[in-house]
């Protein structure tokens, strides 16, 4: 029972637009290409059709990018005996980070307007890894708190 998680978080990519808004969005955008595509034909402006596809295909592309920008994850896992890192990349490769609580060291690197901008867990100042780069600056600061706190009651402190 000495391995029982102190601290378990998943971090993701925020995404204000789901599956059925980007549906939404998606009919919409072409519905209104289509119906000024069909008004500069008529008016014997065809080469325009063209940009108008070249639209379309930058706009789904754009999106299809993002969306695959968020399923990333990243699984943080602190125990009495280990501090696991596990990230997923929109790709589906894993990769894992793994030390002993007792030397990991937790670091936060903040600007003066925007708070904090970078968070790394390392253990003795070798090797490490960077945690939750895609996070809005209110979960950066609320994940930094929590993990803190985290390690500091594996710490005894």
């Amino acid at each position: 029972m000495t391995d029982k998680p102190v601290f378990e978080a998943v971090l993701s990519p925020y995404r204000s637009l789901g599956r059925a808004g980007l549906a939404v969005l998606v009919v919409l955008t072409f519905a209104v290409t289509i119906f000024h595509l069909v008004v500069f034909v008529a008016a014997g402006a065809w080469p325009v059709a063209g940009f108008f596809g070249l639209d379309l295909v930058l706009l789904y592309g754009a999106f299809w990018l993002n969306g695959r920008a968020g399923r990333a994850r990243e699984y943080v896992r602190v125990s009495p005996t280990q501090v696991l890192v596990e990230k997923l990349t929109p790709s589906g490769r894993r990769s894992a980070f793994r030390c002993n609580p007792f030397w990991a060291r937790f670091s936060v690197e903040r600007h003066e307007e925007i708070g904090i901008v970078a968070m790394r867990v390392s253990e003795r100042h070798q090797g490490g890894t960077a945690i939750g780069a895609f996070l809005n600056p209110e979960d950066k600061e609320s994940f930094a708190a929590a993990f803190s706190s985290a390690l500091a009651r594996v710490h005894g402190r």
